[in-house]
């Protein structure tokens, strides 16, 4: 049962907390983060309040409630545009590493910690003695912003309203109305959008939940989709993205065109039990049409490009990148030396992957590209590139360890 307002109230009056003077808030406008700044004066009697709004692509109507919520709670928010570093420095690296965590397109991870780190140099630069952030003590972004905290601004104190008071995301949404902040969740768990990909109400899904269609963005389900398939052609260079259809665009452009394209297509919903940073399960909800068709075409690419090799130790690489990220180590100086690895494969990786988009579906249609390995005039059976004769002997060879393994389940069958 819900405990009451001014139960929940009295209860936060009594819980000891530390108190700081100059306190540099990470504000998205959401409801954790909102209630931190109504909580900052009242319980830990900061004196000045610097809210400050990373905005990371989620879009101009969600920057405008950030703005709309801070009048309401007596702040006006420092604004950091980082869509350009987050398109430029840190989705390149992601697509080149096929980032992938369990199914899910790494996105919320990088920007928790692209924001902790602009959170964290401006509270330096301001003269802040503490950061303040509405993670829950259930999720994974307390780890994530934590870390990058420390890394940044090592002597400043962290302060984490939600999970200092032990609150349910119920006993949150109660005090707000308490306090006449607007609650304006969609979907109990809010809405992370960025670029990349969009997560819907994270750890609050229930097992069976139902979710309504018009709770997503960019995907369509299939009753709503095109009768006709919709053509991409994605150029890559070095494993980035630098064209669509023939025509240059920035990354940023290029995934935002790619969102509508694919999404109208009924590709990109991901409903999956994910393994979060406590090693506990969750049910997670994510839309990332556009990072479907790029992760997909950019590995076929690799596979087209790469030596045998190269691809089969890049998967390993690769998994080990996603972890890293995922568990709040984007700054780690193993994730470095992986990026590394990842940058020196890329160097061939270039051409233009074609695929049809339709119904929920990726076919790959064509594969050009001046760097390829595939050469059917050698490997097709229609060839006489090389006597086959020449195999037998090599295959006899080859064969000789097995040759020894029957020797030894005979006499082991023998006693």
């Amino acid at each position: 049962m819900l405990a009451t307002a001014s139960a929940l109230l009295e209860k936060i009056a009594s819980t000891p907390v530390r108190t700081v003077k100059k306190v540099a808030l990470a504000y998205s406008g959401g409801l954790d983060s909102s209630l931190c700044a109504a909580l900052a004066h009242q319980r830990y009697h900061v004196e000045e309040l610097i809210a400050v709004t990373v905005d990371v692509g989620q879009g101009d109507e969600e920057m405008q409630v950030a703005v709309q919520k801070a009048e309401v709670l007596g702040i006006e928010p420092v604004i950091i545009d980082a869509k350009e570093e987050f398109a430029t420095e840190w989705l390149p690296k992601a697509i080149q590493a096929n980032s992938s965590y369990e199914g899910y397109p790494v996105s919320t991870s990088m920007t928790r910690q692209l924001i902790a780190k602009k959170v964290a140099q401006l509270a330096l630069a301001r003269g802040c003695d503490a950061i303040m952030e509405g993670s829950s003590g259930k999720g994974n972004d307390q780890y994530r912003m934590h870390n990058v905290f420390k890394l940044f601004a090592p002597q400043l104190e962290i302060v984490v309203p939600v999970r200092d008071f032990d609150l349910t995301r119920d006993e949150e949404e109660e005090i707000c109305r308490e306090l006449g902040i607007p609650v304006t969740e969609v979907m109990q768990g809010g809405d992370d959008k960025t670029l990349w990909c969009r997560s819907l109400a994270s750890g609050a899904i229930r097992l069976q939940q139902e979710v309504p269609d018009n709770a997503w963005i960019w995907w369509k389900p299939l009753t709503q989709v095109p009768e006709t398939p919709t053509e991409v052609a994605v150029t890559f260079e070095r494993g980035v993205p630098v064209a669509l259809n023939g025509k240059p665009m920035g990354l940023q452009a290029l995934i935002g065109e790619l969102n509508i394209l694919a999404g109208q297509h009924g590709i990109g919903k991901i409903d999956i039990f994910e393994d979060g940073i406590m090693g506990l399960k969750s049910r997670e909800l994510y839309e990332a049409p556009a990072a479907f068709v790029l992760l997909k075409l950019h590995h076929d690419l690799e596979q087209f490009c790469l030596t045998k090799e190269e691809v089969q130790y890049k998967a390993d690489v690769d998994r080990q990148w996603a972890y890293l990220v995922y568990h709040g180590a984007w700054f780690h100086p193993l994730k470095e030396a992986l990026d590394a690895f990842i940058t020196s494969t890329q160097q061939v990786v270039n051409g233009t992957v074609t695929a049809d988009l339709f119904k929920g579906t990726i076919d790959l249609k064509r594969r050009e590209s001046d760097y390829a390995l595939f050469f059917p005039e050698i490997r097709g059976l229609q060839s006489r590139s090389f006597n086959q004769q020449l195999c037998g002997p090599a295959a006899q060879i080859g064969g000789l360890p097995w040759e020894v393994l029957a020797k030894r389940q005979t006499k082991l069958a023998a006693g």
